[in-house]
């Protein structure tokens, strides 16, 4: 491949996959002291969702190009969460590499559009998908969610009359030390709180973290609190449909309660995946037809049958998770970008209260 066919990207950690035939891994970061040659039809996608669930639907898509279309990946790894892949488009943005960023969650993402790098469009959805799930100016789309829910260890709590039905029973001394929680400076726990910062206020939300910090078990993620529920180490604990079903599938004698659903609370909370397309990006063509691809129903019905049970945003998705329960469920209305208000003054805060 010559200098007109190719180029060259000097950046640490970035491989290139190819996934034709057996998904032979063509080069790596590691050669050319860090500088990995690519098409320039392919596409850079750094993507936070794991890789064992993306690689295969990245596959996909190019095979549907006919392999015209190649995706360069960068995952991400779980030492440095979601945060690690927007750290580095923050980086890079002087000097761009991402085309397509596709995030495991939302609020990060926000963070990017407040900065200005994101590129605004119009999502090619089904009708009815819920506008609190689009980017007001178009620069992110929501798809293929979690839910935030109550797992209950079963035999510490037979009785479905004596289990816990809202978030904010982490919070009651009926439950001290006998309920978990992830601590809330990242992830999918810190959005969940940002969200309760902006729909119930700054000082109750504060109010409420600090009694949950003194009433329950906290620990460092939601697999650890699906899994302290499952062993028997507390009776109950918050965590995300993905790790909750996981403890289901093995057998354990849990199970998964949305919680909020009565009509004077305000629901369970679901927090999407979200795709964007980098104001910057060297390939808008191919990463547009990249985007439509990725959140489409057929994608998120793909991620809806793997193991993390996704949950379909899109009216047109034909599978129903297995996580789902058999009822009808109420979902939060939730305004992700004035969540992510004073997110650096509001994650200072949190240290305070949850440093270790």
């Amino acid at each position: 491949m010559n200098m007109n066919e190719s180029s060259l990207y000097c950046k640490p950690q970035l491989s290139r996959r190819r996934f034709v035939g057996s998904s032979l891994l063509f080069s790596s970061a590691s050669l050319l002291g860090g500088c990995v040659a690519r098409a320039e039809s392919d596409i850079v996608l750094y993507c936070a969702l794991d890789e064992v669930f993306a690689r295969p639907i990245v596959a996909a898509f190019e095979r549907s190009t006919e392999n015209e279309i190649g995706v360069v990946a960068k995952y991400d790894v779980e030492s440095t969460k979601t945060v690690g892949l927007v750290n580095q488009i923050i980086a890079e943005q002087q000097s761009p590499v991402c085309d397509v960023f596709w995030n495991n969650e939302i609020m990060h993402t926000v963070r990017l559009q407040k900065l200005g790098l994101l590129k605004p469009r119009n999502w090619d959805v089904a009708a009815g998908w819920p506008s609190d799930m689009i980017a007001s100016d178009g620069t992110w789309c929501g798809f293929a969610a979690r839910a935030r829910v109550l797992l209950v260890n079963t035999d510490k709590l037979p009785n479905k009359a004596d289990r816990p039905t809202s978030v904010m029973d982490l919070a009651d001394p009926k439950w001290k030390d006998n309920c978990a929680m992830a601590r809330p400076l990242f992830g999918t726990t810190a959005t969940h709180f940002a969200v309760l910062r902006e729909k119930d206020g700054h000082d109750e939300t504060i109010g409420l973290l600090e009694k949950i910090h003194d009433n329950a078990v906290i620990l460092s993620g939601n697999k650890q609190v699906a899994q302290a529920v499952a062993s028997g180490q507390v009776a109950w604990g918050l965590t995300d449909t993905d790790d909750a079903v996981i403890e289901k599938d093995n057998l354990r004698k849990v199970e998964i309660v949305f919680p909020d659903q009565q009509v004077d609370q305000p629901g369970a909370m679901r927090i999407p995946n979200t795709l964007s397309i980098l104001k910057s990006a060297s390939h808008p063509i191919a990463s547009e037809q990249f985007a439509d691809y990725i959140v489409s129903a057929a994608i998120e019905d793909r991620l809806a049958m793997g193991d993390s049970s996704q949950l379909p945003i899109s009216r047109d998705s034909k599978f129903t998770p297995r996580v789902m329960p058999k009822d009808p469920v109420r979902w939060m209305k939730v305004d992700f970008e004035a969540a992510a208000e004073d997110w650096e003054s509001w994650a200072k805060e949190l240290m305070t209260i949850f440093e270790e």
